[in-house]
Formats: C-alpha cells, structure tokens, sequence
C-alpha cells in the first residue's frame, strides 16, 4: 500500500487524488512522456532542491483568461477537523496491469465543502478543450449540462479609452466552460470521500511538512499561495517579474447579456489602452448560470481602484462606473447586473513566478510541487485551471508508471520536468501579454481583424499555448505565417 499525501485542494491537487482513487489515468491529451528529461528538471529549467522557508507568507489571486484565484492566506480555513475513511484505502492498477500497487491518499484541504459552498468566490476560469478532455476522460466532467459552452472568443480594443479601436473573434474548435471553484472544489472532496480516500481539514504551515512527509511514501504540494508556496525557491532565470504587474477584481452576476452579434456565449477580452483588461464570460455558480466578470488593472491607473477590497455590491458599482467610461459597448451588456451572492467578489494581485520543484523538507526528504506552487503565471492569459489540470494528468501518468519504486528526488524532478516542457510555452506567452506586445505579435493581431484564419489560429492558441511557439512567438515565423496569408510582405517586418 503506498500512502501519498497531497497538501492543498484546488483542480490540481484534487484531480491527481481522485486519479490515484481510480488508479488509472484517462485517454485525455496529456502530455506526451511521464519521466520528462534526465535528473534536471528539463526545459533549461534548475533542478536544485529548495530547503523548507520560514512563515514567508504571500498573497496571490490567479487564474486563467480574467481570472483570479484565492487571496486568502491559507490561514483562512475556518476550523480544523478531520475525516474518517469512507470506504477504505482506493483502489489500484487500472485494466491490464496486475499487481500495481494500491493508493491510500490524505488531501489536506483548508476548507469544508460547506465552507467553500457558502464563502467567497476562489477565482474565475475558463477551461478549453484538451483541458476539460482530461476531466472527461477521468470522469470527473459533472457540469457539462449546467455550464453554457463558450464557442468563441472575441477581442474589442479600446484606444483611446472609450473608443472602440479593433474588434476580431473566432470560433473555438471546441467549445470552453467556467465552473465555480466553490462549486468544483466542493464536490470534488465530497468524491474524494466517496471513493476512499481521507481528507483531513485545516491550514498546513511549512513546519508541519516534515510529519506529513515521513508518514507518506510521496507527498505533493498542490497551493501557490501563502508560506507553503514559498518553501520552494524562486528560479530567477524563468521569473523577471518581482511584483504583480496587474492589480485584480474579479465578480460573479446576474443579468449580464450576451453580445447580440455573437452567434453563442463567447469569453469576451478588451484591452483598454495601457490602463489593462476587462474580461467577461457565461458561467455556472452555487446559484445557477451566471456572467464571470475580471478586471486586471495596471498599477497606477484608473483600473486600480480595488486596494480598500470592496465587496459584492460595492465592486459592482465601481464596474458600471468603470464600463460607462472606458468601455461603453460593454456597459450596454452589462447595465443591469447584480451579484450573484454575498461571497461574489474577489480583488488581488498575483507576481508570476517559476520556482524550483523539489523542497528538501528534512535530510532524507523532499516534497514535490505542482501546477501554481512551482509555475504561476499572470491570469491575462488564461491558463491558470488548463495548466493545473494539465499537471494533474502528468504527475498521475508518472506515479502509476513507477510501480513500487521510490518516489525520490530524481523521479520528481524528472516528473516535474515532463509538465514543464508544456507550462513553458504557457509561462512565455503569459509573459508576451502582460507588456506591449512586441512588432510581430502586433502585426499578427492587426492581420486577424481582416483575415478569419488568422484570427482562429490566434485564439485557438488559447487552448494549448504550445501550439503558438512556432508562429506566434517568433518574429521570423510570424512574418513568415503572415506573408504567406496575406500575399505580402507584413509592414514593419524585417
């Protein structure tokens, strides 16, 4: 019996539990491999371990395209208990593989599914295709009948602010959804249960890791926020930011429309200037259907006006007055919004950064990080609940593929190594997002405004960001790809 412990309760440490529960991986586009490179951690990142911080602490709220996870320190949990097995250890070894070991897994969780279910929103998201391919494939899709699917993606410009400067959409190959994480992350413990596993309620201080660890054959730290995140060392060479660069309110409502000349629910982005974004999408809440609402605001500007952490109605207010300025296309859809409840709004600020995978927690052990606690990235980009369901995947195919071997320093580095060749590619355009978009790119999104094809690769890249590498993030390429559409050669390519 292997006994692994998985410290926080969002998609990704979830995913992987309830995983390990089945003991089978699902036939989702995963990432390819599940050892990665050699010992390193792979993708020119460092390998070295990263000993166990102090209480460093670090506010964070992250998510995906105008999303922003939790701000609450993990301290927030609102109580501690434990629960009782449900049902005895999960069971192992999917079809075909006899005498794989059986997975008895402890989730550390900060808070009750009550608690989740009556408190304050966790983030707003969006999950693309491959994406919600891997919960379906793990049986783990249960809202695909209440969450609307976002068929497009569209992008209008403000430049001046007020003025409408660019418009461009597209339709998605396959459409994306937005799940409450109250709602999500709720049940999903409930399953954990369910199907045999341990959830034991509480916050989990960087201290306490050495306990957990010595009692498990493998122990993963599944939150980017707080002093857990911060017992693994920041890698400078893949973090150039040591401050947020956008400041962050996120609302769920009521009565938000649908753009008219939509053919369906779209994810709706607009870039205001250098002021920073609004972002607006259908969803499903603890209420039912609803619109998702995300400001990311550039420091300093007008957009920044959250610092006194306004709540519900207070945050609605200050969007109407915002939209009626900046964005009036988007206020005529948005005029007769209402919270959704009394935990619908969310403000803070998250530093992108990628940290080493591996904390050394006492001398002969290691805890192993995943998804946000060792690659953060800005929620501009909307990757945040992709990118964790993406490690979920990868770090289940490497645990069921080594047997009863032990699960030490070299295999997690080289199991973090295999999810990095993708969170790379996401790390770098999130990045690419948060400045001004460099010449090529530029081009790139002014040749979509007259050109569909242009416009659909652009925005299906958002559902796999590794399939921009080779035309979006390369000048040559880019100018290359656009001259062959176009006919011409781009102006202001070299």
């Amino acid at each position: 019996m292997r006994r692994i412990a998985i410290v926080g309760a969002g998609q990704a440490g979830l995913q992987l539990a309830l995983g390990l529960l089945a003991g089978r991986a699902g036939e989702g586009p995963g990432n390819a491999g599940t050892t990665g490179g050699g010992g390193d951690s792979g993708g020119g990142r460092g390998g070295g371990d990263s000993r166990a911080a102090g209480d460093t602490g670090g506010v964070r709220d992250t998510g995906g395209t105008g999303t922003a996870q939790d701000a609450g320190s993990a301290q927030n949990t609102g109580g501690s208990r434990d629960t009782p097995d449900a049902g005895g250890p999960g069971s192992s070894g999917g079809p075909g593989a006899p005498g794989s070991p059986a997975y008895e897994v402890t989730v550390h969780a900060a808070r009750t599914p009550e608690r989740l279910r009556t408190g304050r929103v966790l983030s707003t998201q969006v999950m693309f295709g491959p994406a919600l391919a891997l919960e379906r494939a793990a049986g783990l899709d249960l809202w695909e009948a209440e969450a609307p699917p976002l068929t497009g993606l569209r992008l209008a410009a403000a430049d001046p602010p007020g003025t409408l400067s660019a418009r461009l959409s597209a339709t998605l190959d396959e459409p994306a959804r937005s799940v409450d994480q109250r709602v999500k992350t709720a049940r999903w413990l409930e399953l954990v249960e369910e199907r045999g596993g341990r959830v034991e309620y509480g916050a989990v201080e960087p201290g306490q890791l050495e306990r957990i660890a010595a009692a498990h054959d493998l122990t993963v730290v599944a939150t980017g926020h707080g002093p857990l995140s911060e017992i693994f060392g920041r890698d400078a060479r893949h973090s150039p930011y040591d401050r947020p660069r956008r400041h962050l309110a996120a609302l769920y409502a009521h009565g938000v429309a649908r753009d008219p000349r939509a053919p369906g629910a779209q994810v709706r982005t607009n870039p205001v200037a250098d002021l920073g974004e609004f972002f607006a999408m259908e969803g499903t809440t603890v209420s039912g259907p609803c619109a998702m609402l995300m400001w990311t605001a550039r420091p300093g500007g007008p957009f920044d006006c959250w610092q006194d952490r306004p709540g519900p109605d207070a945050t609605a207010a200050r969007t109407l007055e915002l939209l009626r300025t900046h964005l009036p296309w988007e206020y005529e859809l948005c005029a007769g919004l209402e919270p959704t409840d009394a935990g619908a709004a969310l403000t803070g600020a998250v530093t992108p950064v990628v940290r080493h995978p591996v904390a050394r927690v006492a001398e002969d052990r290691h805890v192993l990080g995943m998804a946000d606690a060792v690659v953060l990235n800005d929620p501009v980009s909307g990757q945040g609940a992709n990118s964790a369901a993406r490690c979920a995947d990868t770090y289940l195919r490497a645990v069921l593929a080594h047997g009863d071997r032990p699960f030490d320093r070299t295999w997690m580095l080289r199991t973090f190594a295999a999810y990095w060749e993708h969170a790379r590619h996401v790390t770098a355009f999130s990045n690419m997002l948060l400045e001004p978009l460099p010449g090529h790119a530029a081009r790139i999104l002014e040749a979509a405004a007259g050109h569909p094809e242009v416009a659909h690769r652009y925005f299906n890249g958002y559902a796999d960001p590794a399939s921009l590498q080779d035309w979006f993030m390369d000048a040559d390429r880019a100018d290359a790809y656009l001259t062959a559409v176009t006919g011409r050669a781009p102006a202001g390519s070299a």
